[in-house]
C-alpha cells in the first residue's frame, strides 16, 4: 500500500513538473489580454548585467537578402512620407514622427531605431540565458512593430539602456502608448521586470487606458 501510495505521489510531481502554468502562452501563440493584466503577470527579478556585451546581439542584419538591414527595413516602414532608395538601400528624403518627443523629422540621419526594450536591459531581464540566434532574432524583430522604433538620436541616446522606473519619452502624450510598446515587448520575448520597474509599470498602468493588446509570442 505504501509502495502504491509512493508511486502515485511520484507521477503527481511529474506532472506537475510538466504541466504548464495557467495561461502560459507557447511560442507562436498570441497572447491577448489587457495591459494590467500583462504587467500583473510580468515575472519580477532582480537584474543580470555580468556578461552583457552589446556585440552579443548580432543586428542590423539584412535577414531577407534583399539588400537592406533592419535598420533601413525600419526607416521604410515608419516613414511618414517615403524616402527616395538608392543603390544598397540608401535612403534619402522622406519625413518621419519620433513619438518620443513629439518631433517631425526630415531626412533619416538624424534618426536612430530604437530596441524598445534596450538590449541591455534585455539581457538583464533574461537574454543573458539566450541562444546567440535567439538574441539576433530579438535584436532585428521586424515581424512586431513594437519591438523597434524610429525616434530622434537625441531621445534615444537620452533613453541609453534605461527601464521605465528610470526614464520615460519626455512627450506627455507618449507615455500610455509608451507603456503599452514596453509591456508588449517584454511579454513577447519572456523578460522578467525588476521590483522598480514593475511598481512603475503598475503606476503607469493605472493612469493610462487600460488597453487590449495581442502579442504574438517569440
Amino acid at each position: 500500500m505504501r509502495a502504491k501510495k509512493t508511486m502515485i505521489g511520484l507521477l503527481s510531481a511529474a506532472l506537475v513538473a510538466v504541466t504548464p502554468a495557467v495561461g502560459a502562452h507557447a511560442q507562436g501563440q498570441t497572447r491577448v489580454a489587457t495591459v494590467r493584466q500583462l504587467v500583473a503577470d510580468l515575472p519580477v527579478a532582480g537584474e543580470h548585467r555580468e556578461g552583457y556585451q552589446r556585440s552579443k546581439f548580432k543586428h542590423w542584419v539584412d535577414a531577407d537578402k534583399d539588400g537592406c538591414n533592419t535598420r533601413q527595413e525600419v526607416l521604410k516602414q515608419e516613414a511618414v512620407e517615403a524616402p527616395v532608395q538608392a543603390r544598397g538601400c540608401k535612403l534619402t528624403g522622406g519625413q518621419w514622427w519620433s513619438y518620443y518627443d513629439d518631433t517631425a523629422v526630415n531626412g533619416p540621419s538624424v534618426l536612430d531605431i530604437d530596441h524598445m526594450v534596450p538590449l541591455a536591459e534585455s539581457w538583464d531581464s533574461g537574454a543573458y540565458d539566450w541562444t546567440a540566434k535567439r538574441r539576433e532574432l530579438y535584436s532585428n524583430d521586424l515581424a512586431f512593430p513594437r519591438s523597434l522604433v524610429a525616434v530622434t538620436a537625441k531621445s534615444n541616446r537620452s533613453k541609453a539602456d534605461k527601464d521605465v522606473a528610470e526614464w520615460m519619452p519626455p512627450a506627455e502624450d507618449a507615455k500610455c502608448q509608451y507603456l503599452d510598446d514596453w509591456v508588449s515587448v517584454k511579454t513577447r520575448w519572456a523578460l522578467s521586470a525588476d521590483d522598480a520597474e514593475h511598481r512603475a509599470l503598475q503606476q503607469l498602468a493605472e493612469a493610462c487606458p487600460d488597453t487590449t493588446l495581442d502579442v504574438p509570442i517569440a
